[in-house]
């Protein structure tokens, strides 16, 4: 198959420069395998403790910043983004001037503003903070990098790489510095970068109250590569710098430097340009949202579009034709991450929503982002679910989710957003991507085979779990610590399944998703003229309402589920303990394990939930039909799935709602309410009410309510705390889970302009 990506890097080169490290609080870097970077750090004196120093570089939940985040960033020219940590506001932004061969030029800034307290008033003078610049060329790539300075004043840098050329880039601050110093040295991986500064801080003391931090140089032999400078400054009160990107091929007599004022007003006619786009695309304002709703909805956006980022290395991967894990081959991925603190690297399942926004801000982006995520697929048709590229993002991920096993797959979201891009910009791409489309088409077309090929069950039309051929492989049908074993490879991890796996099982989700995939398959075919007949056969068969009600429907529950080998009565217990015998050690309490009260039998898993809606959220259920006023007759329903914040994950009178999986694994997909869920609800009541009949009229009376509570609840959190979480307390409403978690949350700006 050809490569869908055929131009990239410098080929590109409006976007080949940007915000790509999602997972540092603040950097830039090219699109290209191997990069020029820079990066910022910074720590408070008055937080800094023995053993602790409060170093803030890489994106840590554990750093209790109040709150930080891009408030408007274009995914192009500039973004600007807000940080306050503690009694301190740091404002970062760049801008990006499009001239020149090698990508252009740019500029970051770098604002301090102290903020007074109740207990702190003077702070606005008073308050101090160390600022850390760096700028690194990734091992390997060659260049090099050489300090400019006025007497000990490190005042610009001359660099070089094969890529990029000549370049410079220079430091220019205010008046406000108490001490300034800078470091040069060598690092083998960007991991190390933090310990490194931090190995290289020094105080020195000009007063009995006053310590002022610098860095000093460490002893290296001149053979190492000195590829990594730190710039420091210790500065007090109202402090602003500057740091100018400045390439030798865009160069010309007359241009002045990006700095100063004239970089203060080429951010503000881009965040002007921006509100423009912004109205024109989302109609808030038209909507009647007031001022506080729309700043919200543009960092939603923000954080979304300036959480995309530029990675380059090789998964592990676990085949059944090999002993042990083996390297994936290596390539680069250009995708947006879930989460800049806890997830910041490529989620296959994630990205399929994350780009319903994308598609409706920057199509192109999309395009990319599309094509650089099928060149990641295998002959066979499989993509590794979660892409873990290069050292950083290796770092960050605990060491049993690194290996990603070639027999497990993700719900194919990703042909969700295909479509909903041709839906958007039909038109647009025939004129502008019609060759890209035909050749995403081998690997789309490759991924529906692999997933029907190898997701079907043994009856026709049917998809299961735990068998030779299954989807959601990955259950573990002999695990004892787990209450229902977790299903991952579906997305929705702990929500329940069948309790104990085996061949019969029968995934309500997956039949819908390969409904989706076959529908998208069919009208991608007619739009690029090739057959579309075997994919309308198959969509024939799988929206068959008869077919699924013999599936899938239990009449007992009255609701669509799954089925297989089941038990409701289910519970973990501590294992007995031996009592030692006399002059033996006290034995342990052993892990608590799982116990069936009642045997498991084949039947439908009768537990309301998301799974449950699949059929009316992926559009598969006809308006007419019983079963459809049915679903819709339960969605409000306060015992089940209703709440004041949007529809919870697991029905309040489920067995396993807010159950522990382990006694050690909170409930994640059993109670607390997820935005993507709650979007494609809204995104199916919006569309079937606008099908006339008496379900319509259901439709829109419950369409209006749940919007209106998932937003509310969202922008009144985010204002409430600062971020935008990855769920919502079903009870309270209060957000849980990891933060800043605008991936897949960030679709509530969708809802508030209703674009679906």
């Amino acid at each position: 198959m050809l490569l869908v990506v055929v131009r990239a890097g410098l080929d590109i080169p409006e976007r080949f420069w940007g915000s790509y490290r999602p997972g540092v609080y603040f950097g830039m870097k090219h699109r290209s395998p191997k990069s020029l970077l820079t990066g910022f750090m910074w720590l408070l004196p008055s937080l800094v403790r023995p053993g602790e120093p409060n170093l803030r570089h890489l994106c840590e939940q554990g750093d209790g910043l109040t709150k930080y985040g891009w408030v408007e960033h274009d995914g192009v020219n500039f973004g600007v983004q807000e940080i306050i940590d503690h009694h301190m506001k740091l404002t970062t932004s760049f801008v990006k001037a499009h001239h020149g061969k090698k990508g252009g030029d740019w500029t970051s800034r770098i604002e301090v503003q102290p903020l007074a307290t109740t207990n702190h008033p003077q702070s606005t003078t008073k308050e101090e903070v160390v600022l850390l610049y760096y700028v690194a060329l990734e091992a390997g790539m060659g260049g090099n990098l050489v300090p400019e300075y006025y007497g000990d004043i490190l005042k610009s840098v001359e660099g070089y790489t094969p890529e990029l050329g000549k370049f410079t880039i220079k430091f220019i601050n205010n008046n406000n510095v108490l001490k300034s110093s800078f470091i040069q040295t060598s690092l083998d991986s960007m991991t190390a970068a933090s310990n490194t500064v931090l190995s290289s801080m020094a105080t020195t003391s000009v007063s009995e109250k006053q310590w002022l931090f610098f860095l000093k140089n460490r002893n290296q032999p001149d053979s190492n590569p000195q590829n990594f400078l730190v710039y420091q400054v210790h500065v007090k009160g109202h402090f602003s710098m500057d740091i100018v990107y400045e390439s030798e091929s865009g160069v010309v007599p007359s241009k002045k430097l990006l700095s100063g004022d004239m970089y203060s007003e080429m951010l503000q006619s881009y965040r002007d340009r921006f509100s423009d786009k912004f109205e024109t695309t989302f109609h808030l304002e038209k909507k009647g949202f007031n001022k506080t709703s729309i700043h919200f909805a543009k960092a939603a956006l923000s954080n979304l579009i300036g959480g995309i980022g530029y990675f380059h290395g090789h998964s592990k991967v676990q085949s059944p034709y090999n002993s042990a894990p083996v390297p994936y081959w290596t390539s680069s991925l250009y995708t947006a991450v879930p989460s800049r603190s806890f997830f910041p690297r490529g989620f296959l399942w994630d990205e399929g929503f994350h780009l319903l926004l994308i598609n409706k801000w920057n199509p192109e982006i999309s395009i990319d982002i599309i094509s650089h995520w099928l060149d990641m697929m295998n002959t066979e048709g499989w993509i590794p679910r979660e892409q873990i590229l290069g050292d950083e993002a290796l770092s960050r991920v605990p060491e049993e989710f690194v290996v990603q096993r070639n027999d497990v797959a993700n719900p194919p979201t990703l042909i969700m957003a295909v479509f909903d891009l041709i839906q958007r910009h039909r038109e647009w791409l025939l004129i502008n991507h019609k060759a890209t489309l035909q050749r995403m088409w081998p690997r789309l077309s490759t991924w529906y085979q692999w997933l029907n090929k190898t997701q079907m069950g043994e009856t026709p039309f049917t998809y299961r779990s735990g068998g030779l051929n299954a989807f959601w492989r990955g259950r573990n049908a002999s695990t004892l610590r787990e209450l229902n074993p977790k299903t991952l490879a579906s997305g929705l991890d702990d929500y329940p399944r069948a309790s104990h796996p085996t061949e019969d099982e029968r995934h309500l989700d997956l039949r819908c998703w390969m409904s989706l995939c076959s529908k998208l398959m069919g009208e991608l075919a007619e739009l690029l003229d090739y057959d579309a007949t075997r994919f309308r056969y198959t969509y024939e068969k799988l929206t068959d309402q008869d077919l699924l009600d013999k599936l899938h429907w239990s009449p007992k529950l009255g609701a669509y589920t799954d089925y297989g080998n089941h038990s409701d009565k289910v519970v973990l217990k501590q294992a007995p303990v031996i009592p030692p015998k006399s002059g033996q050690r006290p034995v342990q309490p052993q892990e608590k394990v799982r116990h069936a009260v009642q045997p498991p039998e084949l039947g439908f898993v009768n537990m309301f939930g998301y799974v449950s809606l699949f059929p009316l959220i992926l559009g598969i259920l006809k308006p007419d039909s019983p079963t459809f006023t049915a679903t819709l007759d339960k969605l409000d329903n306060p015992k089940l799935l209703w709440t004041p914040y949007g529809l919870r994950s697991l029905a309040a009178n489920a067995p396993l709602y807010n159950k522990r999986n382990t006694e050690h694994d909170p409930p994640y997909w059993r109670g607390p309410v997820w935005i993507n869920v709650n979007f494609l609800t809204l995104k199916a009541l919006h569309d079937y009410s606008k099908m006339g009949g008496s379900g319509a009229v259901l439709a829109k009376e419950k369409y209006h309510k749940l919007r209106e509570n998932v937003v509310n609840n969202v922008v009144s959190q985010y204002h409430k705390t600062g971020y935008v979480w990855e769920q919502y307390d079903d009870a309270t409403g209060k957000g849980k889970g990891c933060r800043p978690f605008t991936g897949w949350s960030s679709l509530v700006v969708l809802m508030m302009a209703e674009e679906y």
